[in-house]
């Protein structure tokens, strides 16, 4: 009797720590943009090694308006994008290591190599569809809510 309970509290054990897994990983895959207007959840990927932040949304030619990509930078420092081989306009959200956005770059011009620098060092760097900001009433000062943001405190 004693050896079935060790395996049916480890098979439980196993279950437990998958769901666990498994929310933590949702959680990563969606992120909110509090605004005076309100609260705003998108589907993000998560880009956080130079190969993927290299990447980025490069060669699609979609996004929704509820999508994005969120770059971690894992430290706060000056970052600054470009737009080469990227074929949609983008809104460019550069937020600071406990969540605060420092400034909103709208309507990047898709395939322009002008470099777009953030305002100040920022950790985290959210595209998201052209114009999609504008509509939201995201500026300076709101708040991106995601389990990587410090809280602050």
């Amino acid at each position: 009797m004693t050896i079935y309970w060790r395996y049916v509290t480890r098979i439980l054990g196993v279950i437990l720590l998958s769901f666990s897994l498994i929310a933590c990983a949702a959680g990563d895959n969606a992120l909110t943009i509090v605004t005076k207007t309100g609260e705003y959840r998108f589907a993000i990927e998560l880009v956080d090694t130079d190969a993927t932040r290299a990447q980025g949304l490069m060669y699609r030619t979609e996004l929704g308006p509820n999508a994005g990509m969120l770059f971690d930078f894992f430290e706060e420092r000056p970052v600054s994008f470009w737009m080469r081989n990227t074929l949609i306009p983008l809104d460019m959200i550069f937020v600071s290591a406990d969540g605060t956005v420092v400034n909103v770059h709208a309507n990047a011009k898709p395939l322009d190599p002008t470099p777009i620098p953030s305002a100040a060092p920022v950790r985290f760097v959210f595209e998201i569809a052209g114009g999609r900001a504008a509509e939201i009433g995201l500026k300076a000062g709101d708040k991106l809510v995601h389990p990587r943001v410090q809280s602050g405190n």
